[in-house]
């Protein structure tokens, strides 16, 4: 029964295995095709190193070595033989997965945060640091004013009580 089932499942991987060849041998003549074709490949890079790797930090499609960028460039690589331009292939990518696809996304309402956060957070801190040393300088200032008589006499004691000893 154990033999039976073995045997089973070998048959099925390797059926599912043939299944799985005529497309990748269609993708590996679509490539080789690509990459015959030096205009192509050209648009290719261009656009790989326009589009961010979705499961990469800070990487575009073309640096990325995850599945998920090998199959964003193989979308591409199919975009482009099938005729389409850069804006359309961009813009389907935007469609599909939002402004995060684009490594440098567009300057739009939803993306001003994006665009103005670090400055604004820039401009916050030297604020606060500014308040900070100007109430600090005040503090410097009230502290070195002059000792009044009580404290002036109270202190020469304490140093005379100290040079005795």
């Amino acid at each position: 029964m154990i033999l039976r089932t073995l045997l089973f499942s070998v048959f099925f991987a390797l059926a599912a295995n043939l299944a799985d060849a005529p497309s990748a041998l269609a993708s590996s003549a679509t490539e080789a095709a690509l990459a015959a074709d030096p205009v192509a490949e050209k648009r290719l890079q261009a656009l790989s190193e326009e589009l961010r790797c979705l499961v990469c930090q800070n990487q575009t499609i073309a640096d990325s070595n995850a599945e998920l960028a090998q199959d964003l460039r193989h979308e591409v690589r199919t975009m482009i033989k099938d005729g389409k331009t850069d804006k359309e292939i961009v813009d389907f990518m935007v469609t599909r997965y939002g402004d995060f696809v684009l490594y440098r996304p567009p300057v739009k309402g939803i993306t001003l945060l994006l665009w103005g956060g670090p400055i604004a957070l820039m401009l916050l801190g030297f604020f606060v640091l500014q308040r900070y040393l100007r109430q600090r300088a005040k503090r410097v200032l009230d502290a070195e004013q002059p000792l009044s008589a009580d404290e002036a006499s109270r202190a020469e004691a304490l140093f005379k009580e100290i040079s005795q000893k």
